[in-house]
């Protein structure tokens, strides 16, 4: 039977092996990461998507013949290849940008206050991307030994800790003075994480214009920047900590969404 996929024309056969294949890869990059306890969207969409392409593999004459038995059925499906095609090259042109605007955007001037954004803690450990912004912290924290370095993150719903209490646990044991470790545990966003360390920062001092430096992930510099800077600071830098490769794209994935979602809420 005639394959009604959209694209070049290949035999059925060929389109069934292709999406069982992707399907199968999706899947089980989504189980190795979830199996260290990374549940987020860019984790989800593609266990969910993969799951599809190898339910659609297995099915596949099935599924031919059941779009074969009416012409509106193969005008929808046509059209629902047509959409998949357009999201899958707004991702791809999201990531293409991204990859070229990411990183730190820090300026020369000392700050007056590090702010270390969570990014998950399954089982009261930080996450490969949390972790890696906790290195950096300690970066900063070196760098500049008189500031006070805000954590900040809240339990989510996996967890009993905080993610503020498993990072500033990383920092104490890496030897970052308990005195200058200020722990925000309330957070579950990242406008949340900027708006809920303000308070905390006023009470060590620091003046609402006073430069601040918020240590994320790379591909996190630009939308954290953003969101800081609609939430009153005005001297906001950032610095990112690159993402391990093993999760690269999932995140990347996630932080495509969150932009759309930042974007229809007005946190930009």
């Amino acid at each position: 039977m005639t394959s009604l996929m959209i694209g070049p024309k290949l035999p059925g056969a060929a389109w069934r092996w292709l999406a069982g294949a992707c399907g199968t890869l999706l899947v089980v990059d989504a189980l190795a990461l979830m199996s260290g306890g990374l549940f987020n969207l860019g984790v989800i969409l593609p266990a969910l998507a993969g799951s599809s392409a190898v339910w659609l593999s297995w099915r596949w004459p099935q599924v031919q013949r059941w779009l074969a038995g009416h012409p509106r059925r193969r005008l929808a499906w046509r059209a629902g290849c047509v959409a998949l095609v357009l999201w899958a090259l707004s991702v791809l042109a999201f990531w293409f940008v991204l990859a070229r605007v990411a990183g730190d955007v820090a300026t020369q001037e000392a700050p007056a206050a590090v702010v270390v954004l969570g990014s998950g803690a399954p089982n009261g450990q930080p996450s490969p991307t949390l972790r890696a912004r906790l290195d950096l912290a300690l970066v900063q924290a070196a760098a500049f030994p008189g500031v006070p370095v805000v954590v900040s993150g809240g339990v989510d719903f996996r967890g009993s800790l905080s993610e503020a209490q498993v990072m500033g646990d990383y920092l104490r044991a890496h030897g970052v003075s308990p005195e200058r470790i200020v722990q925000e545990e309330r957070s579950t966003s990242t406008d949340e994480n900027l708006r809920f360390s303000q308070p905390l920062l006023a009470a060590r001092g620091v003046a609402a214009d006073a430069a601040v430096r918020v240590v994320t992930s790379d591909f996190h510099t630009v939308r954290a920047r953003w969101i800081a800077r609609r939430v009153g600071y005005t001297r906001v830098q950032a610095v990112g900590a690159p993402t391990p490769l093993y999760v690269r794209y999932n995140a990347w994935l996630r932080e495509y969404f969150a932009f759309v979602s930042g974007f229809v809420l007005r946190e930009f």
